[in-house]
């Protein structure tokens, strides 16, 4: 049964400063920002959210559609997906358009500064994701431009497939009547910390509003793990400590993945979070967002000594790698 991945699939250039952004930033000059920073590190990887989130899914033994757009220059992510046994039968390709492309620079500190060409990702509502729903039993609706965001959380709503909705840096473009409407129809939301603040300001509503209207909440926050707010209960995930902080660029998504293979095995709500924080950590000691790999084994070596407890007897997986 295969997990709905939709999202964005781009080409990532990573981009890596030596020092702290904000040793070069002035705060009370930010409103005519001009600032280089040197990079002496530069990368192309395979990325986006959706390439990201299910190149995850697949290591952990599940089986992830993509539904999403990509350009005429998508041929060589196609085959990097097909390597890894990803399918890519529900990817449009978008004739006369590019394949989204990610600029990411990092510090030292991890601090990300972001610029997206969306490309061909805006063709993404040419590709509904009604069509892909056979044999589907959960599904994910990330940054997918802003009309699709909403055709796919729609047409989810209205077949009934439960699903996360993860607007992530699509947030802003939504109107408060349309966050409030992805809200009533998604039974979970996925937010990082500066996110739910941001979801908080436009939608009026507090942090007790939205776990009101959800099934679950999930805020992740970095170094400071996650929390998720879920059948009436609080849950604080702690961080799965990385033997050594390489690459933080899809952490999240890898996070993301987590959650979604634990929830499709049925396996509760806390050990969804601490997966999803361990492939976290297992995906920082990494460069580039799709070249990590683990087998079970050493994933539920690395569950017992990141959180103090064996691997649950009970949750183990239907497919494993």
């Amino acid at each position: 049964m295969s997990i709905i991945v939709c999202g964005s699939l781009a080409y990532d250039t990573l981009l890596t400063f030596p020092d702290r952004f904000a040793g070069h930033l002035l705060p009370d000059q930010l409103h005519k920002l001009s600032v280089c920073f040197l990079v002496p590190e530069l990368r192309r990887e395979y990325g986006g959210c959706a390439g990201n989130i299910a190149y995850n899914l697949a290591l952990l033994g599940g089986e992830p559609l993509i539904v999403s757009a990509a350009g005429e220059d998508f041929g060589p992510y196609r085959a990097h997906l097909a390597q890894h046994g990803i399918r890519t039968d529900g990817i449009y390709e978008a004739p006369g358009r590019h394949t989204a492309q990610c600029f990411i620079t990092s510090d030292r500190d991890d601090n990300q500064i972001t610029a997206f060409h969306p490309g061909a990702t805006d063709c993404a509502v040419d590709n509904p994701v009604s069509r892909h729903l056979a044999g589907a039993t959960l599904a994910i609706v990330g940054p997918s431009g802003y009309a699709a965001d909403l055709q796919h959380a729609r047409q989810l709503s209205e077949h009934g497939l439960p699903y996360i909705f993860d607007p992530g840096q699509e947030l802003p473009l939504f109107s408060r009547d349309e966050l409030l409407e992805m809200i009533e129809r998604a039974p979970y939301l996925t937010l990082n910390d500066y996110e739910a603040e941001l979801m908080q300001s436009r939608t009026g509503l507090t942090l007790a509003g939205l776990v009101d209207r959800l099934e679950a909440l999930v805020i992740t926050r970095g170094p400071q793990g996650s929390d998720i707010w879920a059948n009436g209960y609080h849950h604080r995930i702690p961080v799965a400590p990385a033997a050594r902080v390489v690459d933080p660029t899809g952490c999240g998504d890898a996070y993301r993945a987590g959650l979604l293979f634990a929830r499709a095995q049925g396996w509760d709500w806390p050990l969804a979070g601490r997966l999803g924080a361990l492939l976290g950590a297992i995906k920082i000691e990494h460069q580039g967002a799709q070249n990590h790999g683990f087998d079970w084994t050493t994933l539920q070596l690395r569950y017992a000594r990141a959180f103090g407890e064996p691997w649950p007897v009970e949750a183990q997986p239907a497919a494993q790698t």
